[in-house]
């Protein structure tokens, strides 16, 4: 043991002097391994690589370089080829440098991966020289160099010098002094820089313009002259292309005739699959066109089906609430028939607004939420936003049903259940714990979910009840955000997103500045996320019993209480003593101390109690993006092969 104990930090020490023995130029040093920074990448995606030619790099081909999201990317315009990249940069831990990560696609069976990432990347990638030879499809993790500002400025950007490049052209060009630039280089003489070489430039703002679009206006086209339309006309008369007009209204014709048999064969069906009481064809996930009914204004129902639709919805449900998708609508004998009455063997758990069963509806594994009529409210809230929303981490509606007296909302099964059935006391409840790889996915599933209702989805959305049985997983433990009964349509204001209501959602999740004025935001959805992180650390409620050694009776406390007390004791990955004392011990000591500590980072940075302190989602799916990476190739080394990359990173 006392030899092991001599060997480590010499095994540090040689892993540090053999990463920069082949890698130059070297990276910016860092002490703080927990912070995390936006930082900038200067690119030029005409004269350098990347897998083919400069007009084949295109926005999609920049995005998988560097794995990120569109509107990361900026073009600096100017007739110049440059790309300036948006990258979360952090302190790697090891050897305590700058650094960011990537991944890389090999595109050629033949030649070292190391040639192939240096012409794709040049001097911003910081790998080491090795003579492993390039497989087709490989994916490659990669560290690209990044720096984080000291506070003199808001970001530091890493840009390769090529020809024509001075430090008096970049100080123009960027909009810094000269000795800015040479003293956050240590360069003496601003004559003496190389080309090809990686130097460091601040910035006070986001470098370049959006990337234009693919769409592209023509340019107008000048008057013609007499002369020019009289000849125009005459050609056009003597060049009409009358057979193509013939038999294009032959097509026309015929397609006709084919659509009008279609539709008396599928009538004709219907009727015998009423007359048989079955209905022939399974039913399919409400988004996709063969699915659902169309436009509220296109979709006419014949009497029948409007006469049964009237008697099973209630008033309250006006036939204006659906603006886009129409879900299928379910007879409430068949919600019986398919739960055996409600039967306790169906039920999957209670939720907020009622309680969830399973069940087996016309071929198709359901969840059936069962809600008494008094909660029209939330039926109709979670039928509008899921009726609009779809995103393969939200949990998709299928359809609904009603009676006088109870409401339905039908959606697809999630096998695994819920992730606080995984963490609190699985084993008691029939359910295995889950290994760090998977807690760190489906920490990302849940984040690109929220993510989607924040930023993409046409009009944005608040959650107001992000946790973890709300948090459900399918059969491969990827997870679906569920219940959007509380989801609040969120406007623009002079203060980012907001919308002012009563308090709802569930203790221990709760923001502080919701509890206190009603103000729904986004970064509420950001605190209550934070929460969800914490549990899948320790594997303990939001509140807690905590038999903590100062107190002498056990309490009940806030979860986020007893996690942020551990990390004030906590500084480095290399000394959390505290923070290992909290980690769910289901986990059997099986994980990557550095990534834990990260984790444990980013949710003490969301349940900030300054909202606008806490990263916003897009900035969360990115950190845990990174984490994972790190998770993986940690999972990697424990097989004895540090090149293996799993496939559990996806694109957003």
């Amino acid at each position: 043991m006392k030899f092991g104990e001599l060997m480590i930090p010499f095994l540090l020490l040689f892993f540090s002097l053999s990463y920069t023995a082949f890698s130059y130029p070297a990276p910016l040093n860092c002490s703080d391994t927990s912070r995390v920074c936006t930082s900038f990448i200067a690119y030029n995606y005409k004269q350098q690589g990347g897998g083919g030619n400069a007009e084949e790099k295109n926005l999609e081909v920049i995005q998988s370089m560097f794995d990120v999201l569109p509107n990361d990317i900026t073009i600096e315009g100017n007739n110049r080829d440059y790309v300036y990249i948006k990258k979360n940069c952090s302190c790697f831990s090891p050897i305590h440098k700058y650094l960011t990560t990537t991944t890389y696609t090999v595109r050629q069976n033949q030649g070292s991966v190391y040639d192939m990432v240096r012409e794709a990347y040049a001097e911003l990638a910081y790998i080491n020289e090795s003579n492993r030879t390039a497989r087709y499809g490989a994916v490659i993790s990669l560290r690209l160099l990044c720096g984080c500002s000291s506070g003199l400025w808001n970001y530091l950007m890493s840009y390769v010098m090529k020809d024509g490049d001075s430090i008096g052209s970049l100080a123009s060009r960027f909009g810094v002094s000269m000795e800015s630039i040479e003293t956050l280089n240590g360069i003496t003489n601003p004559d003496n820089v190389t080309v090809g070489d990686l130097y460091y430039i601040p910035l006070d703002s986001v470098p370049g313009d959006p990337y234009p679009q693919k769409t592209v206006s023509p340019a107008p086209v000048p008057a013609p002259s007499d002369e020019i339309v009289i000849a125009t006309e005459v050609d056009h008369k003597s060049h009409f292309p009358y057979g193509w007009v013939i038999g294009g209204a032959g097509c026309a014709l015929l397609l006709i005739c084919v659509t009008i048999i279609i539709c008396v064969y599928c009538q004709a069906s219907k009727s015998r699959a009423k007359d048989n009481g079955k209905i022939p064809h399974k039913f399919h996930i409400l988004g996709r066109s063969s699915f659902c009914c169309a436009s509220g204004r296109d979709w006419k129902p014949n009497n029948e089906e409007s006469g049964n639709r009237q008697s099973n919805i209630p008033k309250a449900v006006g036939a204006d609430v659906f603006d886009m998708e129409k879900p299928v609508v379910f007879t409430y004998d068949e919600i019986l028939s398919s739960t055996e009455c409600f039967s306790d063997s169906f039920l999957l758990g209670h939720g907020t607004y009622g309680s969830v069963y399973y069940a087996v509806l016309r071929d198709q594994e359901v969840a059936i939420k069962r809600m008494a009529a008094m909660k029209t409210k939330e039926f109709l809230s979670e039928m509008k936003v899921l009726c609009k929303v779809h995103h393969s981490n939200l949990v998709e509606l299928i359809g609904y049903a009603a009676s006088d007296e109870e409401l339905f909302l039908i959606y697809e099964h999630a096998q695994k259940g819920s992730l606080g059935s995984h963490l609190h006391d699985p084993h008691n409840k029939g359910n295995s714990s889950l290994s760090w790889i998977v807690r760190v996915q489906v920490a990302l599933d849940a984040a690109r979910g929220l993510e989607y209702i924040h930023e993409h989805t046409k009009t944005h959305y608040v959650h107001r009840d992000i946790k973890t049985s709300n948090i459900l997983l399918d059969n491969s433990f990827r997870a679906k955000i569920s219940d959007f009964g509380l989801a609040k349509l969120v406007g623009k204001t002079g203060e980012g997103e907001a919308s002012v209501t009563k308090v709802v959602g569930t203790f221990g999740y709760l923001a502080p500045e919701y509890l206190s004025d009603g103000r729904a935001t986004t970064k509420s959805d950001v605190y209550a996320f934070g929460i969800v992180l914490f549990e899948l650390l320790s594997g303990k409620e939001a509140i807690t019993r905590y038999d903590g050694p100062a107190y002498k009776n056990p309490e009940r406390r806030s979860l986020a209480s007893i996690m942020l007390a551990a990390l004030k004791n906590s500084t480095s990955s290399m000394s959390m003593t505290s923070l290992r004392e909290c980690i769910d011990p289901n986990l059997m000591d099986l994980y990557p101390y550095d990534c834990v500590y990260k984790v444990a980072m980013l949710a003490k940075q969301c349940v900030d109690e300054d909202p606008i302190l806490r990263p916003d989602m897009k900035q969360v799916v990115i950190t845990l993006s990174q984490i994972l990476l790190s998770s993986v190739e940690w999972e990697a080394t424990l097989a004895g092969n540090s090149q293996v990359f799993s496939g559990l990173v996806q694109g957003r």
